[in-house]
């Protein structure tokens, strides 16, 4: 059953699934039809609220730019490679490098999303590299895979969000703390079951596979790149401006004042992980690994290669939102959901809306700001845990993230693959997700 199932989607996303570019287009047009067919906003006014919109994710592009760029860096510094193979050589075979991927991405990202998903992609690259017969579109899906439980984990936003004080519901929320969110039993089942299960999931895919993709050899080998430089290779007489290039004292001067940043961080703000503090800890990481600026600056060259697709999809997303909150849509999708709820339901139905919604708004944060005001409110109206309606649509956000190319960008311009390579073996992931999560959902 599940060959057959496996095959059927793969087969229906090579054929029908375009470009995650053109399918950021796509959305762009449903939003808009939607929009005018079912608000106040006309053409006209839709036109305003995408353009509008565009540039609300400049940031926030940076930002996941830089995770695949930096992240390229550090994972070719000589350390790092070292550190990486020796995790790869625990698996032997196809199955075990599928395992271990899983596992690793999953419990990186229970830790720091942007960090599972650089993790999980670069331990991939090595683990194809020592067993080159794996099936590497499924192993570029499994590292996705780990992806599912970001929301569940310690960098989850909506939970740390509705933790802090004076969050923009805490007049009718209160202060959460993630002892009732990230610790209540709820959500360490759905955790625990999908920690053990989705390792096996992808294992079975793997055995039940009959069509499988292997690695181009020469892309692997552009993504590793050397970059050891030998002494013999720098010239004696060299410029004022190539010293500095070529000095290690550089490097260690700015290197040390990065970690001492970082230090004075978590000391001020105890384990405070969020993207800016994983980027910079990263980058600085990569600067003195390298050793010296030339060696950086040499394999920064080929890191922003793969930005590309991150830095001209993002705008469009941002426009969606633009779309989906100005005119209302988003929050007549919301309502929708609960008036059809009660008591019993209405963690289920919090939860699959997120899951909807979350195709036109892909950021947890953003979301929440949509859908919190509606929800919460609901909630209490129904005598619903807030905490659990907070968490439902937290999960329903990391749950169509499995179909949803936004979050898969970075991870697919480091594995050199299309969103269409992966996304089959991910729908088979997000139906058996639904099972565990709608089950907690409903009887926790």
């Amino acid at each position: 059953m599940l060959r057959g199932l496996t095959s059927f989607f793969n087969r229906i996303v090579q054929r029908y699934l375009p470009d995650a570019f053109l399918f950021a287009i796509i959305l762009t047009f449903i939003a808009y039809v939607l929009g005018v067919l079912f608000t106040d906003s006309g053409p006209m006014q839709m036109v305003e609220h995408w353009g509008t919109g565009f540039w609300d994710l400049l940031a926030f592009a940076m930002q996941m730019s830089l995770i695949v760029v930096t992240g390229y860096i550090l994972a070719n510094s000589p350390l790092i490679k070292g550190f990486l193979q020796r995790i790869s050589t625990l698996a032997n075979t196809p199955g075990q490098a599928i395992l271990l991927v899983t596992i690793v991405a999953s419990i990186a990202c229970l830790i720091n999303y942007g960090f599972g998903l650089v993790v999980g992609a670069l331990l991939a690259l090595h683990v194809a590299k020592r067993i080159p017969s794996v099936d590497y579109r499924l192993l570029i899906a499994s590292a996705y895979s780990g992806f599912l439980l970001w929301h569940g984990g310690m960098s989850g936003s909506i939970p740390l969000t509705i933790a802090t004080d004076d969050h923009f519901l805490a007049d009718i929320l209160g202060n959460v703390p993630i002892t009732e969110t990230l610790f209540s039993g709820m959500n360490l089942f759905i955790v625990l079951i999908l920690l053990v299960t989705l390792p096996l999931m992808n294992w079975l895919m793997n055995r039940s596979s009959d069509d499988t993709g292997t690695i181009d050899p020469q892309f692997l080998n552009a993504q590793m790149v050397s970059t050891e430089v030998e002494d013999r290779d720098v010239k004696e007489d060299m410029t004022p401006a190539e010293r500095l290039e070529n000095s290690q004292v550089v490097s260690l001067i700015i290197g040390v004042l990065g970690l001492v940043f970082i230090t004075l961080h978590f000391v001020q703000n105890g384990l405070d992980i969020n993207i800016n503090i994983v980027n910079f800890i990263i980058l600085f990481l990569g600067i003195l690994l390298h050793r010296t600026p030339r060696r950086f600056l040499n394999v920064l060259s080929d890191a922003v290669k793969n930005a590309g697709g991150i830095i001209i999809q993002f705008p469009f997303y941002a426009g969606i939102m633009g779309m989906m909150v100005a005119s209302g849509l988003s929050e007549q999708m919301s309502i929708w959901f609960v008036n059809i709820s009660n008591e019993v339901t209405y963690p289920l139905f919090a939860f699959l809306s997120a899951g909807i919604v979350n195709f036109f708004v892909p950021s947890g944060g953003g979301q929440w700001a949509v859908q919190g005001p509606i929800m919460i409110p609901a909630a209490l109206d129904l005598g619903v845990d807030t905490a659990k309606t907070a968490m439902a649509v937290a999960w329903g956000d990391a749950w169509t993230n499995m179909i949803q190319p936004f979050w898969a960008l970075p991870l697919l311009a480091i594995a050199g693959l299309k969103v269409k390579d992966i996304m089959g073996f991910c729908m088979v992931i997000l139906l058996w997700s639904f099972i565990p999560i709608s089950l907690a959902l409903l009887f926790f």
